[in-house]
């Protein structure tokens, strides 16, 4: 069964494998030393073999922090592992109510309701507050699932030009609906460039339109740290909703969605996928808790962050890439055709740099897509910089 096709996607070089499943694991702290711990999300071992990891979201190596790492024993001390129930049963605990007041308070909303993944927010909040008669204005380059959260509704969709503020207001003008809802990836995954919020949210005001944002590589990089509405100066009212992740730069898991308090209650009753999913660990929300307050905290891994970001980006423009047209931390590298981009693949891990290829479907143009975090050292940029002159 499905012999024929997946010889296709073979010959194709679009075939994909489990990386974890070839012995590959990334590194954490092992010193037992506490004094002596390092981060090392920037290390990835493969086969044994040490690399310097430049695919990871952990934008600010709170993964390992070790502040991350006991928010995560103590929780597991109190209330064990598991959940046992969606949090509308007996799933929940204290922590998940402390997390939603203080990730709402943090993204400057009124109530928050925490969803066990990104993926997750979006299928069950779209479909949610989207219905029959409404019309939802999505980004042609949104996240599948933005996409998929779209399709599950039954409201009718209108794409327009990735960040083209021209050809919304054309569509927002042609489309008639009982709401208009306007979706955005706020930080787009794959080219690292950022949507042009300050002029998408003008286009909802003068439309009466609802703004939906997916802020999942905004929170904990841009504004502060605080997102993308907080990068463009933009307060959140009740006509804007803001879905984001834990799993990224907070280095933690789950996702919430955060917005008016009717709009949350309403996700409460009728959102699917927080309804019938067991209830995320004690142990994650905990660990989510900490590493709001290390955010807060510690200013200096988001300056850092840039800082590697800005070292990195010239780099790769002095050599004469092509990296479309990142604006953040996420550099998308264009080499060739999908065979030239493996190769190039290859040729980083034969130097032991971990940087993979990304291919048809999930992009039109093959390229590599690099991310670099607050752990990388200079060194581990200036060594990726100079295996790219090598292969150009």
């Amino acid at each position: 069964m499905f012999f024929e096709e997946l010889e296709r996607l073979r010959q194709d070089n679009l075939f994909r494998q489990i990386k974890d499943r070839n012995a590959l694991c990334v590194m954490g702290n092992e010193s037992k030393d506490p004094s002596l711990i390092s981060h090392h999300s920037s290390r990835i071992l493969i086969n044994g073999i040490e690399h310097i990891n430049f695919s990871s979201n952990d934008y600010l190596g709170l993964a390992n922090h070790p502040s991350i790492i006991e928010a995560a024993k103590r929780a597991m001390k109190k209330y064990g592992f598991g959940s046992g129930a969606s949090r509308l049963l007996s799933g929940g605990t204290e922590l998940h109510g402390e997390l939603e007041r203080k990730i709402a308070e943090f993204k400057g909303a009124e109530a928050a309701l925490i969803f066990n993944s990104g993926y997750t927010a979006n299928i069950s909040a779209i479909p949610a507050i989207a219905g029959e008669g409404d019309v939802i204005f999505s980004d042609e380059l949104n996240h599948a699932s933005i996409i998929d959260g779209c399709r599950l509704s039954r409201a009718k969709k209108a794409i327009y030009r990735h960040r083209d503020v021209e050809h919304l207001s054309e569509l927002i003008k042609k489309e008639n609906g009982k709401r208009k809802i306007v979706i955005t990836d706020t930080v787009f995954s794959m080219d690292g460039d950022i949507a042009p919020l300050k002029e998408i949210f003008g286009i909802c005001l003068k439309h009466d339109a609802i703004l939906y944002i997916d802020d999942a590589h905004g929170t904990g990089v841009l504004g502060n740290g605080k997102g993308a509405l907080s990068h463009f100066g933009i307060k959140p009212g009740p006509k804007i909703i803001q879905m984001g992740t834990f799993s990224k730069a907070l280095g933690s898991y789950g996702a919430f969605i955060v917005a008016d308090k009717n709009v949350i209650d309403w996700l409460t009753n009728t959102a699917r996928g927080f309804i019938y999913s067991t209830a995320l660990p004690a142990c994650a929300i905990n660990t989510s808790i900490e590493a709001l307050k290390i955010l807060q905290d510690n200013s200096s891994l988001m300056k850092t962050l840039w800082q590697n970001r800005e070292r990195l980006f010239k780099g790769i423009r002095d050599l004469e890439f092509d990296t479309i047209n990142s604006e953040t931390p996420i550099i998308p590298v264009v080499i060739g055709n999908t065979n030239t981009t493996l190769k190039f693949s290859e040729l980083l891990m034969s130097h032991n740099i971990y940087a993979p290829a990304i291919r048809p479907p999930t992009v039109k143009i093959p390229r590599l897509r690099i991310t670099v975090t607050a752990v990388h050292t200079e060194d581990d940029i200036d060594k990726l910089l100079k295996v790219l002159s090598f292969a150009k």
